[in-house]
Protein backbone atom coordinates (compact mmCIF):
# COMPACT_ATOMS: atom_id res chain seq x y z
CA UNK A 1 0.00 0.00 0.00
CA UNK A 2 1.26 3.45 -0.90
CA UNK A 3 1.52 5.74 2.10
CA UNK A 4 0.70 9.42 2.19
CA UNK A 5 2.44 11.59 4.74
CA UNK A 6 0.26 13.86 6.84
CA UNK A 7 1.58 16.81 4.86
CA UNK A 8 0.76 15.15 1.51
CA UNK A 9 -2.72 14.15 2.68
CA UNK A 10 -3.46 17.65 4.00
CA UNK A 11 -2.33 19.15 0.68
CA UNK A 12 -4.85 17.07 -1.32
CA UNK A 13 -8.01 18.86 -2.47
CA UNK A 14 -11.32 17.60 -1.13
CA UNK A 15 -12.09 16.18 -4.59
CA UNK A 16 -9.23 13.67 -4.15
CA UNK A 17 -11.23 11.88 -1.45
CA UNK A 18 -14.04 9.44 -2.15
CA UNK A 19 -16.09 10.13 0.97
CA UNK A 20 -16.96 13.21 3.04
CA UNK A 21 -14.72 13.93 5.98
CA UNK A 22 -11.68 13.45 3.71
CA UNK A 23 -12.02 9.67 3.90
CA UNK A 24 -10.55 7.30 1.32
CA UNK A 25 -7.92 9.40 -0.47
CA UNK A 26 -7.71 8.48 -4.15
CA UNK A 27 -5.12 10.83 -5.71
CA UNK A 28 -3.66 8.21 -8.06
CA UNK A 29 -4.08 4.68 -9.45
CA UNK A 30 -2.20 3.02 -6.59
CA UNK A 31 -4.51 4.58 -4.01
CA UNK A 32 -7.54 3.84 -6.19
CA UNK A 33 -6.71 0.12 -6.28
CA UNK A 34 -6.10 0.12 -2.54
CA UNK A 35 -9.38 1.95 -1.89
CA UNK A 36 -11.26 -0.69 -3.89
CA UNK A 37 -9.71 -3.49 -1.85
CA UNK A 38 -10.23 -1.79 1.52
CA UNK A 39 -13.78 -0.72 0.69
CA UNK A 40 -14.72 -4.30 -0.24
CA UNK A 41 -13.25 -5.53 3.02
CA UNK A 42 -15.06 -2.86 5.07
CA UNK A 43 -18.37 -3.56 3.29
CA UNK A 44 -18.14 -7.24 4.19
CA UNK A 45 -17.29 -6.37 7.79
CA UNK A 46 -20.35 -4.16 7.96
CA UNK A 47 -18.45 -0.94 8.69
CA UNK A 48 -19.27 0.62 5.31
CA UNK A 49 -22.70 1.08 3.77
CA UNK A 50 -23.51 -0.07 0.25
CA UNK A 51 -23.90 3.58 -0.80
CA UNK A 52 -20.45 4.46 0.58
CA UNK A 53 -18.97 1.43 -1.17
CA UNK A 54 -20.63 2.42 -4.46
CA UNK A 55 -19.26 5.96 -4.17
CA UNK A 56 -15.73 4.71 -3.48
CA UNK A 57 -15.97 2.24 -6.35
CA UNK A 58 -17.20 4.88 -8.79
CA UNK A 59 -14.52 7.43 -7.85
CA UNK A 60 -11.73 4.85 -7.87
CA UNK A 61 -12.78 3.66 -11.33
CA UNK A 62 -12.73 7.28 -12.56
CA UNK A 63 -9.14 7.68 -11.35
CA UNK A 64 -8.08 4.37 -12.90
CA UNK A 65 -9.68 5.32 -16.23
CA UNK A 66 -7.91 8.67 -16.18
CA UNK A 67 -4.56 7.02 -15.44
CA UNK A 68 -4.97 4.59 -18.38
CA UNK A 69 -5.30 7.43 -20.90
Amino acid sequence: MSKLTTEERNALPDEAFALPGRRYPIPDATHARDALARASEMLHRGTLTQDEYDTIHRKAEEVLRRERM
